[in-house]
């Protein structure tokens, strides 16, 4: 039995996609967000504690790793793209230590602002299985450490001018807010105007409290929970209904929907919507979600993909995250995502046999 018409798009598009990922083509990426470090404690938690309800650790492993927008710069780079990330850290142990990592693996750091006194966020998340009877890690607690004060406002602005003066030449530019200080108004808007000027696109992952800063942005990144959220805020009836209000009101050209097991939706203002459906069955994670498909629409508008083959990278991409083993450490890679989609091109042969 062959392929339907529509199977065999499918099939040649995602072939096609292997093809882009295994060129050595690079293009440029800038990008500017909060910057974190990221710390993750392993370990089994066989007991409770006598004097409180609460499971106690015994640890086994642990790790530390960029976060945030320098996930998603490391990303970018292990894509064989070349990234410009602009973000903020503190004078301390944390802080130099996200710019020694990210330099010893080629990404350029020179936009990393240092600010005297300043704390580093730091995000550590502990992990724990029961001995011998639960195989799969859990996570019990996240503590995080950061600063309450906003950065100051001669950083910022140096920060903004410095990302302005380099769009020059960049196939993109990716603001990746994590609510921490460095996406703001004043600052976003002169950006986005600036890459507009450029006929750069701007794929934004905003928070919820910062969508008036999206105003006619190219992309803009939701998990389900938040388009769900918004459904609900505006008395939508459904999540398409939410999408079309949204991308109207923001004047936005995409919007993009990660729903884990049920794939990613791309809804397009000029566009029809189009779904690729998740083809794992067992989702181990979803950390790095947003982070995987920013850069997976980066490299696709590197390459003047369309809104379709968008979605299908985005998805692959989203799918090296949910099927990771272990959370800590894990970066999005060319191979991984060559990987993906080849099962994806594999499954549609071996299904038409």
């Amino acid at each position: 039995m062959g392929m339907t018409d529509e199977e065999a798009m499918l099939h040649d598009t995602l072939s096609e996609l292997k093809k882009h990922l295994r060129s050595n083509e690079s293009s440029k990426i800038v990008l500017i967000g909060d910057v974190m470090m990221d710390c993750y404690i392993h370990g089994y938690a066989n007991n409770l504690n006598s004097r409180a309800p609460v499971p106690v650790l015994r640890e086994t492993s642990r790790e530390e790793d960029v976060g945030a927008a320098a996930h998603v710069a490391r990303g970018l780079r292990s894509m064989g793209l070349d990234s410009h990330l602009f973000g903020v850290v503190g004078d301390d142990t944390a802080g130099l230590s996200i710019i020694e990592s990210l330099e010893a693996e080629g990404v350029t750091t020179h936009g990393i602002a240092i600010v005297e006194d300043r704390t580093t966020t730091v995000k550590t998340r502990m992990l724990a299985s029961r001995e011998s009877l639960i195989r799969d890690e859990q996570l019990l607690l996240r503590w995080d450490i950061e600063e309450d004060a906003p950065v100051p406002l001669d950083a910022s602005e140096a920060l903004y001018e410095q990302a302005i003066e380099d769009l020059g030449g960049a196939s993109a530019l990716i603001a990746s807010d994590y609510g921490q200080g460095v996406i703001t108004d004043k600052g976003s808007e002169r950006l986005f105007a600036a890459a507009k000027k450029h006929g750069i696109p701007v794929i934004a992952d905003p928070k919820l409290t910062g969508l008036h800063r999206t105003e006619g942005v190219d992309w803009i990144l939701f998990q389900s929970q938040g388009l769900e959220l918004m459904r609900r805020r505006l008395g939508a009836t459904t999540g398409a209904e939410a999408a079309e209000k949204l991308i109207a009101q923001y004047n936005w050209s995409h919007l993009v929907v990660l729903s884990g097991e049920a794939g990613v939706t791309i809804y397009s203002a000029d566009e029809e919507t189009v779904h690729a459906p998740c083809g794992l069955v067992d989702l181990r994670q979803m950390i790095g979600l947003i982070d995987a498909a920013a850069v997976a629409i980066a490299f696709s508008l590197s390459r003047n993909l369309d809104v379709h083959a968008t979605a299908l990278l985005a998805n692959a991409a989203c799918e090296c995250i949910l099927g990771a083993e272990r959370t800590d450490s894990f970066v999005l890679s060319r191979d991984d995502l060559i990987h993906r989609v080849g099962e994806h091109v594999w499954n549609l042969q071996v299904s038409k046999r």
